[in-house]
């Protein structure tokens, strides 16, 4: 399975991104509201310059208290987010994730943001992809 089909089948194609500027504070209402793990960072919108996570939230936290609320998302942003492309594969995507310890990977294409992949939508779509996979040799195996 390839990164395309996996956006295809999260539908809706929109990615949740905020300004650089944007406090730390205004940043974790919008992933608690949308009930999301990570944003793009971008100036312009369609560009993937950095990504904040919870987990990056909660280790500022752990490291200076709640003094960094104040910050904005650039302070404590990831820079250079690893990305993929749609035609990557699932394997491809969950081998960098799992190498580079993170759970959020902006999808791009000419350099331009298209998407945004998590960990749980590329082993949802590798379990979609194995289940079909047992399912084939099954019915190979019973001569149907």
């Amino acid at each position: 399975m390839i990164v395309q089909q996996i956006l295809k089948s999260k539908g809706g194609g929109h990615v949740v991104t905020v300004k650089p500027t944007m406090t730390v504070a205004e940043v974790t209402k919008i992933l608690a509201e949308k009930r999301i793990g990570g944003v793009i960072v971008t100036a312009g919108g369609d560009t993937a310059e950095g990504i904040l996570s919870e987990r990056d939230i909660v280790r500022a936290l752990s490291h200076r208290g709640s003094g960094i609320l104040t910050d904005t998302a650039e302070t404590l942003m990831t820079r250079n987010p690893v990305c993929c492309e749609r035609s990557d594969t699932a394997d491809e995507v969950l081998r960098r994730m799992t190498d580079g310890r993170f759970r959020h990977m902006p999808v791009v294409e000419d350099g331009k943001l298209i998407g945004i992949v998590t960990i749980g939508d590329v082993v949802k779509a590798r379990l979609s992809e194995l289940s079909m996979e047992r399912d084939a040799l099954e019915g190979m195996i019973a001569g149907h």
